[in-house]
């Protein structure tokens, strides 16, 4: 799926801004990954210093998705590394957003894969399967939902309720 301008489709879409069906990710995240932009269908994991559902999430086929991970801002571990974004890549995910850390960025950077997360961090997760799939999960200001649209580029993060044009 080929991304966007976040700025014109906010331009393009200011109703939607006013009925709050599109909606902007506070500017926190932090650019990781071979694709600057990236798009598509919304599916949230929420978890805990545990990423044991990212592996199982991203061994799914993820074409036309996003994977969003609600990691609760944690900057005490590494929720993806080289190898879930390499596996991202093979299954056809557009992107991946943490709400946490990754790890190994330079491999990352260097996979067609759009990335965003609040920072890096060198120590890998505890592996327990604790967590949550399919729900809303809410940070940046925003509460994303499974199947909204969420896009990326280097100007931001935001979030719809149907597909922008």
């Amino acid at each position: 799926m080929t991304a966007l301008l976040t700025t014109d489709l906010l331009d393009n879409n200011e109703a939607l801004i006013k009925n709050e069906q599109l909606r902007i990710i506070a500017p926190m995240f932090q650019r990781y990954g071979g694709k600057t932009s990236f798009a598509g269908s919304i599916v949230t994991l929420k978890l805990f210093e545990d990423n044991s559902l990212v592996r199982a999430v991203l061994g799914e086929s993820g074409t036309g998705k996003v994977l969003v991970i609600d990691g609760g801002g944690s900057l005490r571990c590494a929720l993806l590394g080289d190898q879930l974004a390499d596996m991202a890549v093979k299954n056809g995910w557009e992107g991946i957003v943490v709400y946490g850390c990754i790890r190994d960025s330079a491999a990352i950077n260097a996979l067609p894969l759009g990335v965003r997360a609040l920072n890096t961090h060198p120590l890998k997760t505890v592996k327990k399967n604790v967590g949550e799939r399919d729900l809303p999960v809410s940070f940046g200001g925003v509460t994303l939902k499974p199947g909204e649209w969420l896009y990326a580029d280097e100007d931001g993060v935001i979030v719809s309720t149907t597909p922008l044009v």
